[in-house]
Order: structure tokens, then C-alpha cells, then sequence
């Protein structure tokens, strides 16, 4: 028996690997991710738009208000 278990010992022990199952497929953790990047980016406009431009915050989803940004933006350009 001791012999045996010296042979045991010297050979290198193999290790299991568990399948993982996950819960979640990729693509629906990306999903995920982009949809809260989406609200998350949302979010924040709205609360800067009202809180740091005194505006209502479902203003800032109009497409005139960022009409109006862009004009702002580029106006600096165009008259050069």
C-alpha cells in the first residue's frame, strides 16, 4: 500500500472542470448594457437640461432644442 499511494502522489492529480450554464446569453448581456447605456445617457441630459438650464426636462428629447444646440454650436464656425 505505501507504494501505491507514493505512485499516487507523484502523478499529477487531474482537476474537473465544471461546465458553466450560463443564465444569461452574450448577446442579451450587450442588449442589456446598451439599453442602460440609452436611459443612463437619457437620464443624464435630462437632469442637466433642467437642473443646470433651468428648462423642463422632457425638452431636452425635442428635436428643436438640439436644433437650437447644434445652431449654437456651429455658429461660431460659419461666421469665420
Amino acid at each position: 500500500m505505501d507504494e501505491q499511494q507514493r505512485q499516487e502522489e507523484k502523478q499529477p492529480k487531474r482537476r474537473w472542470r465544471r461546465s458553466r450554464t450560463r443564465l444569461f446569453p452574450i448577446w442579451l448581456r450587450l442588449l442589456l448594457v446598451l439599453v442602460l447605456v440609452v436611459i443612463s445617457t437619457a437620464a443624464g441630459a435630462m437632469m442637466g437640461y433642467s437642473v443646470l438650464g433651468d428648462g423642463k426636462p422632457l425638452d431636452v428629447l425635442k428635436p428643436a432644442t438640439w436644433q437650437h444646440i447644434v445652431e449654437i454650436v456651429t455658429k461660431d464656425v460659419n461666421s469665420k
